[in-house]
């Protein structure tokens, strides 16, 4: 079985999320979150094909992929498959403005 690796970046909205949802929900919601999502990444690693492929402008993000956290459907993870797992780019919430961010063509 390969690895889950994650940016700095991922690890950063992770913590943002996390802060959000312990702020307005309360901690068990956020703790649930991050459960979720490290479940996520797990069936990511497992299956690294199923998050849709996204058309970039930058071609350093080439084969970038989109999925969302279970449970969570409005808050979406950004990866790239890898010979040896998956790299979890960014996980960011559907309503931000992720394709100006990556530069999706449309």
């Amino acid at each position: 079985m390969g690895h889950v690796y994650r940016r700095p970046s991922a690890r950063r909205d992770l913590i943002a999320h996390y802060r959000y949802l312990a702020e307005n929900a309360g901690e068990a919601i956020a703790d649930r979150f991050l459960s979720q999502a490290e479940a996520s990444f797990d069936d990511l690693l497992k299956q690294p094909k199923m998050g849709a492929p996204l058309t970039l402008c930058r071609s350093e993000l080439d084969g970038l992929r989109k999925w969302h956290v279970k449970d969570f459907d409005n808050v979406l993870i950004f990866y790239l498959p890898r010979p040896d797992g998956v790299l979890i780019v960014r996980v960011l919430h559907a309503a931000r403005d992720w394709w100006g961010l990556f530069g999706i063509e449309a």
